[in-house]
């Protein structure tokens, strides 16, 4: 099973189990819907939890977990991450995607034909970056218009503009 990271526990709050989580996605709306998530330090070790409460406030998740009753059951929680399933991904519009169906995309310039593969993007504060690994090194460029002319996840390609730039 291939689970996604949704958030980071940070801390507790109060004595009742209740849990500060840092959202690590663009809908963190979801938080007030989704009724469980596998928690563990990683996805290899998790366990499946229920949610009791949920709610949204400062930039931050607060849950509350079944079992999870104290202040000292939350404490042990602190740093585990919150993952789920594909399937309880949100769908996402036509023009975006997530991170993990970029990854693996074929990276074609519009002059010079396949340059290399997209290992990574590095979501920076102006704009994400796609890692191109070219074979003999790995090449950053900018996710933006001037640079990325298309994406298309069912032919499996990125195609770039003026990819010789970055060399």
């Amino acid at each position: 099973m291939e689970l996604f990271l949704t958030g980071v526990v940070l801390k507790p709050k109060g004595l009742k189990g209740e849990l500060k989580v840092k959202p690590v996605t663009d809908f963190p709306e979801r938080f007030l819907k989704r009724r469980e998530y596998y928690v563990g330090k990683t996805p290899e070790e998790v366990a499946l939890r229920k949610v009791v409460s949920a709610k949204l406030g400062q930039g931050f998740a607060w849950l509350v977990f079944e079992g999870v009753g104290s202040r000292e059951g939350a404490e042990a929680l602190a740093g585990f991450r919150l993952y789920v399933t594909g399937e309880a991904l949100a769908p996402l519009p036509g023009d975006r995607a997530y991170i993990h169906d970029l990854i693996g995309l074929e990276a074609f310039d519009e002059e010079d034909g396949c340059v290399g593969i997209v290992s990574d993007v590095l979501q920076m504060p102006a704009h994400d970056v796609y890692e191109i690994d070219t074979g003999s090194k790995k090449v950053l460029v900018p996710a933006v218009e001037d640079f990325i002319t298309e994406t298309d996840l069912e032919k499996g390609i990125v195609t770039l503009r003026r990819f010789r730039e970055f060399l």
